[in-house]
């Protein structure tokens, strides 16, 4: 009879088990449904249209690796991925610089820390907002906010969204101001930091750049990086502040000429929907492949607690 019982128990156990898991797929199976229907379907559709010549209007011609080789002579494509790299790799190091700084003063324990931290972080919420990219292009605009400052000092200031040696910079500035996100990110890592390190290095008599050399940022390497990877692939598809600031012209003369921007230009406006869609490849490919270098750099500049 024990036999029987156990048995009879384990026999429950499956059963149990068995509806759970019916459970957590029914639970699930919306999420699988937007993951095929959203990302995987129009990733396969695109990399199938990326090989035609597509104009939306009429079906689909095949026409082989012609989009890929039509790649290697658009001058205006080769423009918006030097502007694009530019951009990224700019602002980005810029942008973790000053999450990394006001993290570190934040968690020196200010008064009202909740309120500063939620109030550094709303920038990272609104950055790649229309309204935020208005505003952005009135501020930098000819009667903008920074020329008014400008001529209170005495100083002639100029349109810096129309001129297209300062109009890339001024994008910079609005990623570099949406430092939120990482800084949050960045704040949680130091205070998994233990105190017992800093209070040695004092007793070692560790000055406080010594400590933030030989101690704060090698044991944030892993949270740096982190922090990099996340923020280079969103950085690399940033579009709303360059339509909205340069009224979806890319100008002045491509200053602005985002790799996304072109993209939507060849898709959109101009109908070239397989040119387009092999373009999306080709970002996808840089991105894959910047990623992939910095897995591999990792090894020599990314330390962990637990190494020997």
């Amino acid at each position: 009879m024990s036999a029987l019982g156990e048995l009879g128990k384990l026999k429950t156990a499956k059963s149990d088990g068995k509806k759970q898991n019916k459970t957590a797929f029914l639970f699930l199976l919306p999420w699988f449904i937007g993951l095929v229907l959203v990302t995987i379907g129009p990733m396969v559709a695109s990399f199938g249209l990326s090989f035609t010549r597509y104009n939306l209007l009429s079906p689909p011609k095949w026409i082989g690796f012609q989009n890929f080789a039509r790649m290697l002579e658009d001058e205006r494509l080769w423009t918006s991925l030097q502007v694009t790299f530019t951009y990224v790799f700019v602002s980005l190091p810029l942008q973790l610089a000053v999450a990394l700084f006001l993290a570190i003063v934040l968690d020196r324990g200010l008064r009202g820390l909740a309120f500063y931290r939620s109030v550094f972080y709303l920038p990272s919420l609104l950055g790649a907002s229309v309204a935020i990219a208005i505003l952005w292009r009135q501020i930098f605009g000819t009667e903008g906010l920074v020329n008014q400052v400008l001529a209170v000092f005495g100083i002639e200031g100029q349109g810096w969204i129309s001129s297209p040696d300062t109009a890339l910079g001024t994008l910079m500035i609005l990623n570099v101001w949406t430092f939120g996100s990482p800084m949050v990110i960045f704040l949680a890592g130091l205070r998994q930091i233990p105190t017992m390190y800093y209070e040695a290095a004092d007793v070692d008599g560790a000055s406080r750049r010594q400590q933030l050399f030989r101690i704060t940022i090698p044991l944030l390497t892993p949270i740096i990086f982190f922090n990099a990877v996340l923020q280079l692939i969103g950085t690399f598809q940033s579009f709303t502040q360059a339509y909205i600031v340069s009224g979806g012209t890319g100008g002045p003369v491509d200053s602005t000429l985002f790799y996304t921007l072109y993209l939507y230009d060849q898709g959109f406006r101009s109908y070239n929907m397989g040119y387009a869609s092999a373009m999306a490849w080709l970002l996808l490919v840089i991105i894959g492949v910047l990623t992939v270098l910095m897995f591999w750099t990792s090894r020599y500049w990314v330390f962990y607690d637990d190494q020997d």
